[in-house]
């Protein structure tokens, strides 16, 4: 059976669909799993190897191009996990016969098999509501997956290459200061220096800050803060997949929940992450495919009060790593 999974929005929400499209790959190896997704995951989706085929949607050309591109991959079957109109609207011209989403929006008019989910109350994490639409559709399917539940064979490599090339010698505790718009809630550069200058000062790490491509200007903010400090900058000009490969061999990885975040933890990395203090930024809306017991989780509450007992408790908690 040829099955398409839909998620054509940003790195994190694609990558919490990764267990589900998983679990339809192991439940019969000989289903061909097909994905949709923005050119951002087109990478990331071709290095996965129980995915066969990766459709890119660049949400700018035409609909019927798109529809053209289903229609030849020859789809028995769709699983639309976040849905929109154009995503819908196409499926339905590409004359996919079952087609699956999650009953919202208006969109859900294309699908011919709608699951109430009703994800905004939060019942369970976002890769969670992904498995649980699987199971509406295959009944029965084990949703157990590997964490990590990505491996690269040459990510030691790589790693052992920059090491080489930064004069690192101690594990590594990396920090990413950036978000890319896609979080509610972020510490202040003040802070990030704080909790950066604490890990020097410990002298048992090696500090790297890593950046997105597009965040030179802040690469070059923090380089300005942390002057004459034992820091290495890391802009990832690369692709997300040689990051991925990199950062699979740090010690724990600081940022707050953006992309980079699920990446870490789709790699098996130990995390820190900060969250929005809501139910819809919330770590059990959030929360990673990794291992739970890998994860450390802090939501920054508005007052200020509040907030600063959170960051000591941030503080507290990475001299003890």
């Amino acid at each position: 059976m040829n099955i398409l999974v839909v998620r054509t929005d940003k790195l994190g929400d694609f990558i919490t669909a990764l267990p589900a499209i998983y679990i339809l790959k192991k439940y019969d190896v000989n289903n061909k799993i097909i994905v949709l997704v923005a050119p951002i995951n087109k990478e990331l989706a071709e290095s996965c190897n129980f995915i066969d085929e990766v459709i890119v949607d660049d949400g700018k050309s035409s609909i019927f191009s798109l529809r053209n591109k289903l229609r030849s991959a020859k789809i028995n079957l769709s699983i639309t996990l976040f849905s929109n109109t154009r995503v819908a609207l196409v499926q339905f011209l590409a004359g996919i016969k079952e087609r699956y989403a999650p009953a919202t929006k208006t969109a859900q008019i294309f699908y011919n098999h709608r699951v109430r989910q009703r994800r905004s109350e939060v019942k369970m994490a976002e890769f969670e509501y992904n498995l649980a639409l699987v199971q509406e559709v295959i009944g029965g399917i084990d949703v157990s997956y590997p964490k990590p539940l990505l491996e690269f064979y040459d990510g030691k490599i790589i790693y052992e290459q920059f090491c080489k090339d930064n004069k690192i010698t101690k594990e590594v505790i990396a920090f990413h200061v950036g978000f890319g718009g896609s979080s509610d809630a972020n510490l202040t550069l003040d802070e990030y220096e704080t909790l950066i200058c604490d890990t020097l000062v410990s002298e048992k790490y090696d500090v790297v800050l890593t950046f997105g491509p597009d965040e030179i200007a802040l690469c070059e903010e923090m380089q300005k803060r942390l002057q004459n400090k034992k820091v290495v900058f890391y802009l990832s000009n690369n692709g997300i997949v040689d990051f991925a490969k990199l950062i699979s061999n740090f010690k724990l990885f600081v940022s707050t929940s953006t992309g980079t975040y699920h990446l870490a933890s789709l790699v098996g990395v130990p995390t820190m992450t900060f969250f929005g203090d809501s139910k819809f930024a919330s770590a059990r809306r959030w929360k990673a495919i990794g291992d739970e017991n890998l994860q450390k989780h802090y939501m920054l509450p508005r007052d200020t009060i509040k907030r600063l007992e959170i960051f000591q408790k941030v503080r507290e908690d990475l001299l003890v790593i």
